[in-house]
């Protein structure tokens, strides 16, 4: 095996992963690699329902919120606890399965964000 000086501790029982820079939990990272970036987007996010390549079944898609992927990953999480559900985050886009528009905005209008019903 090879010794190399940028190993180290990648993941924590308590804080989950870990980044390799700066040794801190990635939501704490303070280095390059935790300093990216939000999206940029015009302030408003927008909540629709899509049924298109699901078989049948609908889908609440969450779209521009000016977060980074950590952020973002708990914002999910907090919308699915929300609304009783499962779903992920692709892309920067929440996915929540079923229809949740009405709940899902309620909880985005809570936290602060500017919220708009997209789609029909």
């Amino acid at each position: 095996m090879k010794s190399s000086s940028s190993g180290g501790l990648v993941y924590s029982t308590d804080a989950g992963r870990m980044c390799p820079e700066c040794r801190r939990a990635i939501a704490q990272c303070v280095c390059k690699a935790g300093a990216r970036a939000a999206p940029a987007g015009d302030g408003v996010v927008r909540v629709s329902l899509q049924t298109k390549g699901r078989g049948g079944k609908c889908v609440t898609l969450v779209k521009g919120v000016a977060l980074d992927a950590p952020a973002l990953a708990v914002l999910g999480k907090q919308l699915r606890a929300a609304c009783g559900s499962g779903g992920t985050v692709k892309d920067g886009v929440i996915e929540v399965q079923g229809d949740h528009c009405e709940t899902v905005m309620a909880a985005l209008g809570k936290q602060g964000h500017r919220v708009k019903r997209a789609g029909a």
